[in-house]
């Protein structure tokens, strides 16, 4: 709410806070406008409440002043006058209907919530009796109680208790009136809500008690009235804490001393394994605790989950008394956490000098490796903390006594600082990435190696460079180190300053950055200067121009394309890739724009023939696109494996900016409609992704809607298997075609009503009733859209196409929508079909003379197969082969229709195909043991067990050649002759042999175990044994020849 001035305001409000009566009377005489509003909407009724000045007051009403007019905030002049405690006013107000529950529009409070925040006790009083509810919460969930509670008024919170207010009652945190007070440390307002009921162990959200926010504010009295009433002082909240553990990392040493006193546990660990210790020894204010909880046992050692130790966390911020406290009660100063750091690394990386020396002088292992194996020097001068560095080598390094006479070391001790880590790196590496010359000289003078490498094969002018630590690089050159000293990738330092912006910390603010710009550039001139090479090639063939231009270095591009010829042949280049390849890629403007203007030709490709335009198209890089397109890139040429083109590729991601720049910028009329390697478009590209804008765009500026791919398909065809509305509304907007077919006849129709698309299939017959009335819709195997959807179960399309063309179900292939319903077991659009045309359609025959019955036997599942016979299908039907539906099932194995069409049905048996198949022929030459089991089972007819089929085979033969074994057993039990033979002479125990060599031999084998000579009847043993080495199935007009022509094909 604004602050104005006086002066501003208009003389009515002017006279009211002047108190003026008489003037107020003379300006609402002269008819000046009793509810003019300030800019912040208030009135001068919301004035004359606020000052309590009730004569004004009852002037302005009576000249009409609108009572319960709301200000910006939402405040009633009621609010405002509770706001400054004018109980006068506030008794005025309600006398002339001031709504006494109007809500604030920000808080959403009430006046009793604002009388209760501000201590006004006799305006609550006058409100209370008007109130529908004393518990009335804001939007916060806050009560009246919770306000008074808050602003620690005594005598409201009694006057709302004895009114009935809940001193229970919960905010939206799960906060009471009792944390507030117990926060604050208000002890009347404590011992009334406590006298009243309130639970003094209850918790918030986040598991606080009263307890605990007592301690964290420091209230000893409020913390022992708790106490005295029951507390529990070990109670933990969400995250583990203890009041003690508050007590501590607030530095509440009385509140601290009179838990532990009282036996708090010391020792109690957090979620995170953090004990009250812990917490001391980190706190800003936590020396007192610390030095409590240590004198009443402490342990001083315990770690956390993290490993970390109390003497750990003094060192994160460099708490030296509280380290020597811990120390002295038998810290362990070389206690590692679970990243093998010691306090004294902890201290090394947050650089305190003087607990460092402490440490030391306690004898702490400066050689200890922590983290990736550094030790507390790698840490130090990684971090730049030079007085730390040089504490640390004073008494850390490795010193050696030479004997004079035999020139060898005799005594030795510390550590070596060229010792590496666990990835090679010394701490001189860790100095020229930090950036600190001072720590970089300090090493150096104290014997540090320059050459040596890390495991990568990086030296430290690889880690100054790669950083753009000026200063260090320089130092490092000036003492020796080589320039052009190549890592196991190949890179020098001149790679790695080219891409210093890759290896920077991204904590840094902008002037930082730009600051470490500057140094990174002065980095790599020095390099320039001192010999770098920029001709140099990694091991994948990238110079220090790719890393200049794939990491965006603009200024290092600029400097490496201006000191050297040589960089004009690495732009070129497009071996592995071009630099603007790479910048194109990682969306590195500046140096696509920077390289566009130094190449000749900026359509130089890469090893798959992708151009920089290509790769910005399809990265959706339009600043990119722009660029390389004002360089003269062309939009035609085409990629190695797909053979799209810019325009492609854009319309395909659905980059739309993209797109409107490439085809402003066409350099070619056919350009819009140019096929990819699929025969392709963008149109059809972009459909295929459902790209609405960028569909939109192509037709807009001319792409013909109908143009098909190499299988003819358009991109109506592709919004109807996507489903896409949009799409397909846009290409019927500009003339689409919805009867385009594809190679097999198929229009977007029949792939809407495939996929299920109910709305886009409407939408297509709207289309083609517009188009062609008259097409009959089928494709080149004479399926119509209804067969597709039948065939896929899609009920909803189906109901359309038939109140679109009801007769469709008898057009086209005579495999009718009926017959495919059911062979895929769809029973509800089965059920529609029939209560469509009605029961007479159940025994229509296809081509191949079968009936839905033979459809519904094919199928799994067995509902519709019952649905088909309970319409009347004619059980025992025979297609123009000769087999009946239970000759299907028992061919195809389903078990289940065998069942219902043998046991319900009762199907007849002994119906022969034209090769003179039984049923059981079939099951048995399949392999389909239980179809057979439940034919023998319902067979009466001795005959059929040794039925013989036009190539004499018995069921036994059959079975027996298959392995059947339990089939076998039934069909001997039933009588089957052992002795019967087909027409390649074999019997049924031949039968078993898997070829005709076998079989031979066996019945030569046979007729050896006889007990009578074989008679020479002038017929061959191998006539007799001989038995096809191929078996060819029997013939079958059902299941090799399925109707899966009308499943969608990719």
């Amino acid at each position: 709410m604004g602050i104005l001035n006086i002066t501003q305001q208009t003389p009515l409000v002017q006279a009211i806070f002047s108190r003026n009566v008489e003037e107020v009377k003379f300006l609402l005489h002269k008819k000046e406008d009793v509810n003019a509003l300030d800019q912040d909407l208030r009135s001068p009724l919301h004035a004359a409440a606020f000052l309590g000045d009730v004569r004004i007051m009852d002037l302005l009403i009576k000249s009409g002043a609108r009572v319960n007019a709301k200000d910006q905030a939402g405040l009633t002049p009621l609010h405002r006058a509770a706001a400054s405690r004018n109980d006068r006013a506030v008794a005025l107000l309600l006398s002339q209907g001031s709504e006494v529950e109007s809500r604030s529009r920000f808080g959403t409070q009430t006046p009793l919530h604002v009388a209760a925040s501000n201590r006004a006790l006799r305006c609550a009083e006058a409100l209370l009796p008007l109130m529908s509810s004393v518990d009335v919460a804001d939007r916060n969930g806050r009560t009246a109680l919770h306000h008074a509670a808050y602003s620690g008024d005594t005598e409201m919170v009694r006057l709302l208790l004895n009114k009935g207010a809940d001193p229970s009652a919960r905010d939206n945190k799960q906060r009471g009136p009792l944390h507030w007070a117990a926060y604050f440390g208000y002890l009347e307002i404590v011992k009334l809500l406590l006298s009243c009921s309130a639970d003094v162990a209850c918790r918030d959200k986040q598991g606080y008690t009263p307890l605990h926010v007592a301690a964290i504010s420091g209230h000893i009295d409020v913390v022992k009235h708790l106490l005295r009433l029951g507390a529990e002082m070990d109670e933990v909240n969400a995250f583990g804490n203890t009041s003690l553990h508050m007590a501590c990392y607030n530095g509440q040493e009385a509140v601290a001393n009179e838990l532990v006193n009282r036996g708090a546990n010391v020792n109690q660990t957090n979620a995170r394994g953090f004990t009250p210790l812990h917490l001391a020894a980190v706190s800003t204010n936590g020396a007192l605790c610390l030095e409590l909880l240590v004198n009443n046992g402490a342990e001083v050692n315990m770690q956390t989950k993290e490993g970390t130790s109390p003497l750990h966390m003094a060192a994160v911020h460099g708490r030296f008394t509280r380290s020597q406290i811990l120390i002295q009660n038998g810290g362990d100063i070389d206690c590692v956490d679970n990243y093998g750091n010691t306090p004294l690394h902890i201290a090394a990386k947050h650089g305190h000098e003087l607990l460092i020396s402490t440490l030391m002088t306690n004898g702490a292992d400066t050689a200890r490796q922590g983290i990736h194996g550094m030790f507390p020097l790698h840490l130090a001068v990684l971090y730049g903390f030079a007085d730390c560095c040089r504490k640390l080598l004073s008494s850390g390094q490795l010193y050696s006594i030479v004997s004079s006479l035999s020139n060898e070391h005799v005594l030795s001790a510390g550590f070596d600082i060229n010792n590496p880590d666990s990835l090679g790196r010394t701490c001189l590496h860790a100095a020229a990435s930090g950036g600190n010359v001072e720590c970089l000289n300090l090493l150096l003078s104290s014997g540090a190696d320059l050459t040596k490498a890390d495991i990568m094969g990086r030296t430290p002018l690889h880690y100054a460079a790669a950083n753009g630590t000026y200063q260090c690089t320089v130092a490092l050159v000036s003492s020796g180190a080589k320039v052009n000293e190549l890592d196991l990738n190949g890179c020098s330092p001149l790679h790695c300053a080219a891409a210093s912006h890759t290896f920077r910390r991204t904590d840094a603010d902008d002037h930082q950055s730009d600051i470490r710009d500057k140094e990174a550039l002065l980095c790599l001139e020095y390099l320039l200067d001192n010999g770098a090479d920029p001709g140099l090639r990694d091991t994948k063939g990238f110079s220090p121009v790719h890393y200049a231009a794939a990491y965006g270095n603009k200024h290092n591009l600029e400097l490496l394309l201006e000191m050297s010829f040589n960089c004009v042949g690495d732009v070129e280049s497009s071996f592995p890739v071009s630099p603007l390849h790479l910048a194109v890629c990682n969306g590195q403007c500046e140096a696509v724009q920077l390289l566009s203007e130094t190449l000749m030709c900026v359509d130089v490709r890469d090893g798959a023939g992708h151009t920089p335009l290509y790769l910005a198209a399809r990265k959706g890089s339009v600043s990119s696109v722009e660029v390389l397109l004002s360089h003269g890139a062309s939009c035609c040429i085409r990629e190695h494996t797909g053979k799209r083109t810019p325009l492609h590729v854009a319309a395909a991601r659905g980059h739309t900016d993209c797109l409107y720049a490439l085809l402003s910028r066409a350099d070619r009329d056919d350009l819009i409609d140019l096929a990819d390697g699929q025969g392709q478009t963008a149109l059809i590209l972009a459909t295929l992704g459902g790209h609405v804008d960028c569909v939109h765009m192509l037709l807009e500026r001319g792409s013909k809607p109908d143009t098909g791919d190499r299988r003819s398909r358009t991109a109506l065809h592709r919004a109807a298997v996507l489903g896409s509305l949009e799409c397909a509304s846009a290409l019927l907007d500009h003339s689409a075609s919805p009867l385009c077919r594809d190679v097999r006849g198929r229009s977007s129709l029949h792939f809407a009503a495939s996929c299920g698309h109910t709305k886009l299939l409407q939408l297509l017959l709207i289309a083609t009733a517009q188009t062609d009335p008259l097409d009959s819709l089928l494709d080149y195997s004479r399926y119509t859209p209804a067969h597709w959807a039948a065939y896929h179960g899609h009920k909803d399309c189906l109901e359309i196409l038939l109140e679109y063309k009801p007769l469709s179900i008898q057009e086209g292939n005579s495999f009718t929508p009926l017959h495919c319903a059911l062979m895929k077991g769809h029973d509800a659009a089965a059920e529609l079909l029939v209560k469509t045309m009605g029961t007479e359609i159940i025994n229509l025959r296809d081509a191949k003379g079968r009936t839905t019955l033979h459809a519904a036997a094919y199928s799994e599942k067995v509902s519709g197969l019952q649905l088909a016979l309970f319409w009347g299908s004619e059980v025992n039907l025979v297609d123009y082969e000769g087999r009946s539906a239970l000759m299907v099932a028992a061919e195809n194995g389903q078990t289940c229709a065998v069942e219902v069409l043998l046991q319900q049905a009762k199907a007849d048996l002994s119906l022969l195909d034209i090769n003179n198949n039984t049923a059981l022929h079939l099951a048995c030459n399949r392999s389909h043991e239980m179809c057979a089991l439940l034919i023998l089972a319902e067979i009466d007819d001795p005959s059929l067990i040794n039925a013989t089929n036009s190539a004499l085979q018995t069921p036994l033969h059959l079975a027996a050649r298959n392995g059947l074994a339990t089939v076998v057993e039934v069909l001997l039990s039933r009588g089957a002759t052992v002795l019967a033979v087909d027409e390649e002479g074999c019997t049924p125990a031949l039968a078993c042999a898997p070829n005709k060599d076998v079989a031979e031999c066996l019945a030569l084998i046979l007729s050896t175990m006889k007990p009578f000579p074989i008679k020479d009847a002038g017929i061959s043993v191998l006539k007799h044994c001989s038995i096809a080495a191929n078996h060819h199935p029997l013939p079958n007009g059902y299941a090799k020849e399925r109707h899966g022509t009308v499943g969608l094909d990719s």
